[in-house]
């Protein structure tokens, strides 16, 4: 949170508090000005109609009919004195409640991402999202945007977010706003049913577009004076007087990490833990969901950590459990709905740490294998394997696990008091995910033969009968990424090996081919803030530089302090994760190019 800001500045101070302190004092005077323009959301009036319910308190305007019975006492003993109080403003009238629909009211905010307004404009749009926002929450109003020129089933944004705003700074369009985009808008949105409070954000052009009328707006221009760093910004509520602002702009410096990332501070903290020797995190992985970490301790325990949002955030306590000393930890997972759950061998059997979900509630789980030879952990000093979980319509949940071998194992729901047979379903799995809470995994190529898949494939595992799709790529090795853009419609953003040293990466719409050096191995995808395009992280052959290779020139995204034993990134955030032989662990923001988490084993005498 933004702690230090100014006294005038506390009402949008949860706001304000995504973006670093120096850039929250920079926008901060902006949105002052801006929201004294825009004035407050006010609760739906007598105007607007609604069912009459009986009468909530007094008002200093109304029809004679509704005069308090005391007031006519003065037409009585002074009738003067009645006509000056009503001259004045002084009768007090009863004031008629209205029963509203719950949950009709709502802020709309529409921005031009044109030609118009690129550049400085957007520093006025950033700010006035703030404001409307806050003004919204204020009247407990709901709060929908999107930028007018893309398409609303898929940049349709409810709050004001990090990822939304990214996504917002990406949609950049050549093509002036239309009363077609407005119509497309009004469609989805269904703003023709009830006046609500609509606004469109952008150049003079937009008041003269088809259906606009009714709708609040707010111009932002950029004088045409040599030297000057300001915008001029029309504030037009509808049905009220527009009002005019001046808005000074902060340094060049400021406003090109406003317009590319507002979230990158200069200087970002490094939150430092220590730990004890003896639980040195001997590996690590991400959630099925990407959205927390899991650290695998020397000794046997498995903890399960929120991922800071930004440096500034406080490390939030991470969910521990260690398992009795007799038993060895196989697999483990988060599911993203909470619960931390660790499987364990025991002998022949496996236990499940973790009470795992079903539709008459949570039941402990025991598991077998049929046969030795299909057991998920034939190497005794194999390293704890990733966990999948999935909660089917049912109410059932399933769990799939994926060992060194690429077999992916399914751990069935499970039904009675006896123990739950582990299968093999599928064969060559190179990754595996959750996906728009969805479990995926990528199949390789099988090779040469009849019937044989020659390419790589991507498989839905909660779908019956199943459903592949084909991934034109020749190798299979696959990497699930982040993209603030939702990515492909099944996978998001997926990197699959083609042949090396070349790299298919499928996004929404299309895909492109990439190229890594010999010698650098791919840990992950990301797509990172504009202007960069999506790109391969890969590990740099010294075993410590993080580059990103897109179809842009290469670039260092961060280096560690010493030799990379692990490194991957998770497909849920823009974070990228790394392991050193000491036990060192770092998680480092791919955004704010800071470091989030930093995790260092105590020094033993």
């Amino acid at each position: 949170m933004t702690t230090a800001l100014p006294p005038a500045l506390r009402p949008w101070a949860t706001q304000l508090s995504l973006f670093p302190e120096d850039l929250a004092r920079h926008l901060g005077p902006h949105v002052a000005r801006l929201s004294a323009a825009v004035g407050t959301l006010r609760p739906r009036g007598e105007a607007e109609g609604g069912e009459p319910q009986g009468y909530d308190g007094l008002s200093r305007r109304g029809p004679f009919e509704r005069l308090l019975v005391s007031e006519w006492l003065w037409a009585l003993e002074a009738p003067e004195e009645l006509v000056r109080r009503a001259a004045f403003g002084e009768l007090s009238f009863l004031k008629p409640s209205f029963r509203q629909p719950q949950g009709a009211r709502r802020t709309v905010v529409l921005l031009d991402v044109g030609p118009d307004q690129l550049g400085l404009p957007r520093i006025a749009h950033l700010a006035l999202l703030v404001v409307l926002a806050r003004r919204a929450e204020a009247a407990g109003a709901a709060f929908t945007w999107g930028a007018l020129q893309t398409e609303p089933t898929h940049a349709t944004h409810s709050g004001l977010g990090g990822t939304s705003l990214l996504a917002w700074l990406e949609a950049r369009s050549t093509v002036p706003a239309s009363s077609q985009h407005l119509a497309a808008w009004r469609e989805a949105l269904d703003l023709s049913r009830a006046p609500e409070d609509v606004w469109l954000v952008g150049s003079s052009r937009l008041g003269r577009l088809e259906d606009a009328e009714g709708m609040s707006r707010v111009e932002v221009s950029e004088p045409m004076e040599p030297g000057a760093h300001r915008l001029t910004v029309d504030v037009r509520p509808a049905g009220r007087v527009p009002r005019s602002v001046v808005l000074e702009l902060p340094p060049p410096d400021d406003c090109l990490r406003l317009l590319r990332n507002p979230f990158a501070s200069r200087q970002a903290a490094s939150p430092l833990q220590s730990r004890k020797s003896d639980q040195r995190i001997a590996k690590f992985s991400f959630s099925g969901d990407g959205r927390r970490v899991l650290l695998f301790s020397a000794d046997g325990g498995v903890e399960a950590m929120a991922v800071p949002h930004s440096p500034r955030a406080t490390v939030p306590k991470p969910r521990r459990v260690q398992v009795p000393p007799r038993q060895r930890v196989v697999a483990a997972g988060w599911r993203n709905s909470g619960g931390l759950l660790v499987l364990a061998r025991s002998q022949g059997a496996y236990v499940m740490h973790g009470n795992v979900r079903t539709p008459t509630g949570y039941r402990k789980a025991r598991y077998h294998v049929a046969d030795d030879s299909i057991r998920p952990d034939t190497v005794p000093e194999a390293l704890p394997l990733d966990l999948l979980s999935w909660l089917d319509p049912r109410g059932h949940e399933h769990l799939w696990l994926k060992d060194g071998k690429d077999r992916l194992f399914s751990l069935a729901p499970p039904s009675g008091a006896e123990n739950v047979a582990i299968k093999v379903v599928a064969e060559d799995v190179s990754a595996m995910a959750l996906v728009n809470m969805r479990p995926v995994c990528v199949l390789r190529p099988q090779g040469q033969g009849a019937g044989h898949a020659v390419i790589s494939r991507l498989k839905m595992l909660d779908e019956e009968p199943e459903r592949i799709v084909p991934l034109n790529a020749r190798e299979g090795e696959a990497h699930f990424g982040y993209s603030p853009f939702g990515g492909h419609p099944d996978a998001g953003l997926l990197a699959v090996c083609d042949q090396a040293p070349d790299w298919r990466l499928f996004q929404r719409t299309d895909v492109s081919t990439l190229s890594v050096p010999w010698g650098h191995r791919v840990v992950g995808v990301v797509q990172p803030p504009a202007p960069s395009l999506p790109g391969l992280i890969a590990l740099d052959p010294d075993q410590r530089t993080f580059r990103l290779f897109s179809l842009q020139p290469p670039r260092t995204l961060a280096v560690a302090s010493g030799p990379v034993v692990q490194a991957a990134a998770s497909h849920g955030q823009p974070v990228l994760g790394w392991l050193l032989p000491s036990g060192e662990f770092v998680l480092w923001d791919l955004m704010e190019q800071a470091v989030l988490y930093r995790s260092v084993p105590e020094a033993t005498s």
